[in-house]
């Protein structure tokens, strides 16, 4: 227990190591005559202008795609002469935001290059986690970072570094010498961080490490891998790594300080593995599975360990696979094979909220293997992408917000575990002398031996505080990774930042006018006297004026939780015990049926019925519209804050029945837990979205008066709204015409997909429920062919909304225009039709991003959506490299039913999508080659499932069918571009324009593709499907639809008429006063 006299003790020990740490530090440092303190310094003076820093580090990043010199030369000139013009207004920081708080996690050596979309906020945000105690800034404003430079000096420098990059020509002497300069420098830094490429070079790195009293932990650089053959490629490597390097240890001579702890014989070889590269199914959705199959993986490499007398380290990565993490170590490490050998080990973060608990939680797992298990500690290295994640997604965040709060809780769980140190065997990694300190005054005052104790630091980062820990006579155990430089860019360029980030603790500690006190002060103490967190307001701008309230989005489920999974499962479960269920009619709030019924069918497995729905006929289709049509002259008069609350009521009944709704979405259309999830997410947003929007334009009405005239320009309801929705969003694009219509006062009959009709039947009731007047909202099921026609037809219907095939949505145009209505006036017809949507992959892009991109893309829900990818549009000089490993990773793509959480793939929907979709595919054969046909012979046997496998056709000619039509499956034409602006080109040659993408990393190309390509939604570096409503409007022109944009501003009023009212106020020469006129009014 730790009382005040001994945490009194434990301080101030802390401080008397910690001015010793620093007093040795200053005798380790760098001088002008080593090359380290020239490249320091050069690092210091050029990162000091913002704009340049991320210029910089974006530039590294893209470097080792480049071909030639001619290729780097432009991408210099790209980078380093065009400051940023663009300005972004998304929201007002009115008060500080929280302090960066990260220390180095060796896990993120790679894995997750989201953290790298931003380099401005990571150098100032992510990376100051080396820092004291003290608080960053805000960081600059989002435009004009080129300004940020504290010295005129500085700014000069950069204006001329620019100026000498803006080569006239490519090929030149001035630009092949840059070319050079860059590569050399970028060797030389990633040598700084790098052990070396191959395991010989790094064995050398080891070997001046020993004789520097230094040991080592090992791990190969890479990313997370994107498909079962780079998975197996790493596990080979590790392989090769366990078994190779008791060979060379053999010729060691021995190090006492590193080789044992107070006469306790100790592995010379330090091995470190991250999951995510040897199973890139490593998903927290389905545990058991996962757990199973990385046991698989991880067996033979403990195995191999325990056979060569090695330690091996399981690293921790992201959140969201944390606690799977520790239950994959704990179940592993208990195995009888495994449960009696004391050196493995796992790892903790400290920036994490839970990071006591999980302290605890692997305390007492220790005492019940009886065998002690090593614990690494660290603060955490994803503090900008966890924060992030949390609020694109509206989760909690689950890492500490300041950074004295992470500081505080590394302390508290040194204190826990060196307090168990027979249970637990303690690794403290930082290069924050303050908590390197702490961590040996507890180490002292609870007299933990030598052989549970250690430091850790990173390569090639903090040399003086390494010598330091040597000189003070602790083990030092330097994390080591090796492997090609295209391999390690994340890992390179996050140690760029930490040690360029003005708030690192290293650039701190390294100057020699640093305030020790300040340096070493408790964090308790910092976070008595620092402002509470609070979150910046979020304004939407529109030409820099407010236009509303923040909208903020539903959050989807977090399947990485117990608790919601559980959920889920239940929800399965009772909506099997549903199966066969009734769908009446709803025709003016009554249940109707007409002694016909049709099934709908799960489509992985069509034995079983999910519901049986009433079949409308011609009589219940005039009655439905009656119904609607003597509704409307109530509802139309309805004030718009009343129908929108009544709206509103409607999301939240659907957000108490998420799950089950969700899980019908498994069951009758065949989506996937988290595609099933964010339907569901999505019609919840539509509901909240079109009633604030509909508020909105009711009382934000446009007026324009001049002297003596008044001039008001408003929106009325049209009428009677036929919404006929499909059945790949069975319930988000639903309710998006839905709700769209009702909101701004027009009556509903609605016509779902005969697929979808359980789905649409428990939105109706929902509806109702939520106190729908009689007639306003109607339902009719039955088959599109012979109600469609007649809806859309119909006098009295003056909408039809449509979401579905290019062909059906043609027709409906066609007939709602010729067919007479009851009203004279003219139908209003809004279309979203079909796509033939593109991703362009550039000569420079990031093949993990894009190969992951495009994967969630393409095959997510098998390709059924409005949205998904169906052309990849590679150019020649990316083809080859990004083939091999796209088709890879395709291939490890597992295809199953849709309600078991494994399921990557999906079947399609119904026999006719099968045959359709087998029928392209042959023709595929006959157009172009194909290099990819996944099987589903056994499944479609032993389930009767509609399965379909993935298939990749490359070198499509542009002008063939499968290139050109709307096939809705698993299908992929992959065309080749010679350059750029034939990728741009080709990208055009569609007759629709809906979504599209680009991977690059050239600012040029981005924004050429920003001009010029024809899509409703361009999406850069990141996957096209997914639009999230408000964030991103969605629709399409050409042949995918009317151009009006769901889920944004401009889509309500396409159900509404404009009208505009003037009227004089000049009575007899006199005109009454504005404020008179309002009044009146």
């Amino acid at each position: 227990m730790l009382t005040t006299t001994l945490e009194r003790r434990i301080e101030e020990r802390t401080q008397a190591l910690g001015r010793e740490m620093f007093a040795r530090m200053r005798h380790a440092k760098p001088t002008p005559l080593q090359f380290t303190w020239w490249q320091e310094r050069m690092l210091q003076v050029l990162m000091q202008d913002e704009w340049f820093k991320v210029q910089s580090f974006r530039f590294i990043d893209v470097l080792p795609a480049m071909r030639d010199d001619v290729e780097l030369a432009r991408h210099l000139r790209e980078y380093f002469t065009r400051p940023p013009t663009r300005t972004r207004r998304v929201t007002i920081p009115d008060r500080p935001r929280p302090s960066p708080m990260l220390e180095w996690d060796p896990s993120e050596h790679g894995g997750h290059r989201a953290s790298q979309q931003d380099g401005s906020r990571h150098a100032s945000q992510h990376n100051g986690g080396h820092g004291g105690n003290g608080h960053s800034a805000a960081g600059g404003p989002p435009d004009g970072l080129h300004e940020l430079s504290p010295q005129p000096a500085i700014r000069q420098l950069v204006k001329l570094v620019s100026w000498m990059m803006d080569f006239r020509r490519l090929d030149g002497v001035p630009a092949r010498v840059f070319a050079g300069v860059a590569r050399f420098s970028a060797a030389l830094m990633a040598g700084s961080f790098i052990a070396g490429s191959t395991i010989d070079e790094a064995v050398r790195t080891i070997r001046r490490m020993r004789a520097r009293q230094m040991a080592f932990t090992i791990d190969v650089l890479g990313e997370s891998a994107v498909s079962s053959d780079e998975a197996a490629a790493y596990h080979r490597t590790y392989t090769e790594l366990i078994e190779a390097l008791p060979k060379f240890a053999a010729d060691w001579d021995p190090v006492p300080l590193v080789d044992e702890g107070d006469g306790q014989p100790l592995p010379r070889i330090n091995v470190s593995v991250k999951l995510t590269s040897l199973y890139p199914g490593f998903d927290p959705i389905a545990p058991e599975a996962t757990k199973a199959r990385a046991k698989e993986l991880l067996r033979p490499l403990l195995r191999a360990a325990m056979r060569h007398g090695e330690h091996l380290h399981i690293d921790m990565e992201h959140y969201a696979i944390k606690d799977l993490t520790l239950e994959l170590c704990e179940e592993l490490f208990a195995e009888p094979e495994f449960r009696d050998y004391p050196h493995f080990g796992l790892v903790l973060q400290a920036y994490l909220k839970e990071g006591d608990a999980d302290a605890q939680r692997v305390i007492d797992y220790a005492r019940r293997r009886g065998t002690p298990v090593w614990v690494r500690l660290v603060k955490g290295a994803y503090w900008d992408s966890e924060t992030v994640w949390a609020a694109q997604r509206r989760w909690p965040v689950p890492v500490w917000e300041q950074k004295w709060q992470s500081d505080a809780c590394y302390e508290r769980m040194t204190y826990a575990l060196l307090s168990n140190y027979r249970h637990v065997r303690c690794a403290f990694a930082s290069h924050n002398v303050r908590s390197l300190c702490h961590a040996i005054a507890c180490r002292e005052a609870l007299e933990v031996p030598g052989w549970a104790f250690e430091l850790q630091m990173l390569y090639g980062m903090g040399d003086p505080i390494k010598h330091a820990g040597v000189e003070m006579g602790q083990r030092c155990r330097i994390y080591t990774p090796y492997g090609q430089m295209l391999a390690g860019m994340a890992y390179l360029i996050r140690r760029l930042l930490e040690n360029t980030a003005n708030e690192s603790f290293l650039r701190q500690s390294g100057d020699e006018s640093a305030d020790v006190a300040a340096l070493l002060e408790n964090p308790r103490l910092t976070g008595a006297s620092a402002p509470p967190v609070e979150r910046p307001v979020v304004v939407r701008y529109e030409f820099e004026e407010p236009i509303m309230q923040p909208f903020e989005n539903v959050p989807c489920t977090d399947f990485s939780l117990a608790a919601e999974r559980a959920r889920m499962h239940a929800a399965l479960a009772a909506q099997r015990a549903l199966a066969g269920r009734e769908v009446p009619l709803r025709i003016g709030g009554e249940r109707v049926t007409t002694g016909q019924w049709f099934e709908s069918r799960n489509p992985s497995r069509p034995a079983e019925i999910v519901a049986r729905a009433a079949r409308a006929d011609g009589a219940a289709l005039e009655r439905a519209v009656a119904a609607a049509r003597d509704a409307w002259s109530d509802w139309r008069r309805t004030p718009a804050h009343r129908r929108s609350a009544q709206v509103r009521r409607i999301g939240e009944l659907l957000a108490a029945r998420r799950f089950d709704l969700a899980a019908l979405h498994c069951l009758e259309v065949g989506k996937t837990w988290r595609e099933a999830d964010a339907d569901v997410s999505e019609a919840i947003d539509y509901c909240n979205y079109y009633a604030a929007e509909m508020e909105r334009i009711d009382s934000h009405r446009r007026r324009r008066d001049i002297e003596g005239e008044t001039n008001e320009h408003h929106y009325a309801p049209r009428g009677v709204a036929a919404v006929i929705s499909p059945w790949n969003f069975p319930l988000s694009l639903l309710v998006n015409m839905v709700s769209a219509a009702l909101v701004t006062g027009n009556t509903v009959v609605l016509k779902p997909a005969s697929a979808a009709a359980a789905i649409a039947g428990a939105f109706v009731d929902a509806a109702l429920e939520a106190g729908l007047p009689p007639g306003v909202l109607n339902l009719l099921t039955g088959p599109g062919r012979e109600l469609g026609p007649r809806l859309v037809e119909h006098p009295q219907v003056d909408i039809v909304a449509f979401t579905g095939s290019r062909a059906v949505g043609l027709e409906i145009n066609q007939r709602a225009a010729q067919a007479p209505t009851a009203r004279p006036g003219v139908r209003k017809v809004i279309l979203e039709m079909g796509a033939k949507n593109a991703i362009i992959v550039d000569a420079d892009a990031d093949l993990d991003e894009a190969i992951k991109g495009i994967l969630a893309s393409a095959l997510s829900y098998a390709g059924q959506k409005c949205s998904a990818a169906a052309r990849i549009i590679v150019l020649d000089a990316a083809h080859d490299r990004f083939m091999d490993r796209f088709v890879a990773a395709v291939r490890s793509k597992g295809v199953g039913p849709a309600d078991e959480p494994t399921t990557a793939i999906p079947p399609v929907i119904d026999r006719e999508a099968f045959d359709s979709i087998r029928a392209y595919i042959e023709l595929g054969r006959r157009e172009a080659r194909c290099v990819l046909a996944v099987e589903t012979d056994d499944i479609v046997a032993s389930t009767g499932g509609y399965y379909i496998g993935p298939h990749i056709f490359d070198d499509v000619p542009p002008t063939a069918r499968i290139a050109r039509e709307e096939i809705f499956g698993p299908v992929l034409c992959v065309l080749r571009a010679r350059d750029f602006e034939h990728a741009i080109a080709l990208f055009n040659d569609s007759d629709y324009a809906l979504t599209g993408g680009l991977f690059s990393r050239s600012p040029a190309n981005i924004e050429r593709a920003r001009a010029a390509c024809e899509c409703g939604n361009l999406y850069i570096n990141r996957p096209i499907t997914g639009s999230r409503v408000d964030l991103q409007p969605f629709g399409g022109f050409k042949l995918s639809g009317g151009g009006a944009k769901i889920g944004g501003p401009d889509y309500l009023i396409q159900y509404c008429e404009p009208r505009t009212v003037t009227e004089n106020t000049l009575r007899r020469g006199f005109a009454p006063s504005e404020e008179i006129v309002e009044a009146l009014a």
